[in-house]
């Protein structure tokens, strides 16, 4: 399994050259250039300019691509997937909802939080059962902060956490080192993709930083 980061929430994932998912690729724009992507499945987190550009993923006007926008079970290609709906409790926050998807490559799981700008219920957090691999946004409004990150990762307790959502300028760099202060890491060194397989896993949790290639 290899993970790569296209910035923002954008990730793919790719198995053994057969199956490859894109998650929220986003709209350029204030100098970020998302390249033309291949996908086999295309998932959107939250209906927003920097969740939902599926036409960055070739095919996706032609059809061929499979779009999932909401939650849901699904099995495409050998993968299981599932969608969890992320619906904060206090009224009038529609524009906080968002889907948190789980992948299910062969017994590795990876959870991707694209969208997610609250701390969710454990009852939600349960609902994606065992996490091996999250994808956790960290760059604060409109989506999680460095602290909240923090604590989903507490309550989902996967072996390794990969931050996204967050950018090079100089917000972006504080929220990373906020992050990594929280999480009681230093001195990693930023990976160009993530290959990850289920023996490989570690035993505690561990940071994992990449490389954004837009």
């Amino acid at each position: 399994m290899e993970i790569t980061w296209y910035g923002h929430c954008c990730v793919r994932m790719t198995e053994r050259a057969t199956i490859a998912i894109v998650t929220d690729p986003y709209t350029p724009a204030n100098g970020s250039d998302l390249p033309k992507l291949r996908a086999d499945v295309v998932t959107i987190s939250r209906d927003d300019p920097l969740h939902n550009n599926i036409n960055a993923v070739a095919g996706a006007q032609r059809g061929d691509v499979r779009r999932i926008t909401g939650p849901g079970e699904y099995e495409i290609g050998g993968v299981f997937i599932i969608g969890v709906a992320m619906r904060p409790e206090k009224k009038g926050a529609a524009a906080s909802r968002s889907t948190v998807y789980a992948f299910n490559f062969d017994g590795l799981t990876i959870a991707h939080l694209g969208g997610l700008s609250f701390v969710p219920t454990q009852a939600q957090i349960d609902a994606l059962e065992t996490v091996d691999v999250l994808l956790v946004p960290i760059g604060g409004e409109p989506e999680l902060s460095p602290l909240q990150a923090a604590e989903v990762i507490s309550m989902i307790e996967p072996s390794i956490v990969v931050p996204i959502g967050y950018g090079a300028q100089a917000k972006g760099k504080e929220a990373l080192s906020r992050f990594l202060k929280e999480m009681g890491a230093s001195s990693l060194k930023p990976l160009e993709s993530l290959k990850v397989t289920k023996s490989q896993l570690p035993e505690e949790t561990q940071v994992v930083l990449l490389e954004a290639r837009a």
